[in-house]
């Protein structure tokens, strides 16, 4: 079994930045994804990390502003987030999954609670 903690969300005006972290315990070498749900919007994939973070993929709405990356020795992926809009506004949710990392949730076996971020113009 699988557990994940994201934290590090918070209020953020926009233009700043936010460093996310998703905290595995159990069985956790798999690829990880980043997804975000902004209220009444489906989830949206952000990013995704393979399991010894040789591939990286982010959306088109976050390349060049997010990084993802992660420390295996930790059990920890982050998701700095610089130049935030106020469309970031969203629930942000680590996921990991033992199959092929995609920008689909429904790949993804294993889910975190999610952490708020909240970005004001």
């Amino acid at each position: 079994q699988v557990q994940l903690v994201e934290s590090g969300g918070g209020l953020v005006q926009a233009g700043g930045s936010l460093r996310l972290s998703c905290a595995a315990s159990g069985r956790t070498f798999g690829n990880v994804g980043w997804f975000r749900q902004a209220p009444g919007k489906e989830r949206e994939f952000v990013a995704a990390i393979t399991s010894i973070g040789s591939s990286v993929t982010y959306a088109d709405s976050v390349k060049g502003r997010f990084t993802i990356s992660r420390d295996n020795a930790k059990n920890t992926v982050a998701l700095q987030m610089n130049a935030l809009k106020s469309e970031d506004t969203a629930v942000y949710s680590c996921a990991l999954t033992y199959a092929k990392a995609t920008r689909n949730p429904a790949s993804y076996n294993f889910w975190g609670q999610g952490t708020q971020v909240t970005v004001s113009s």
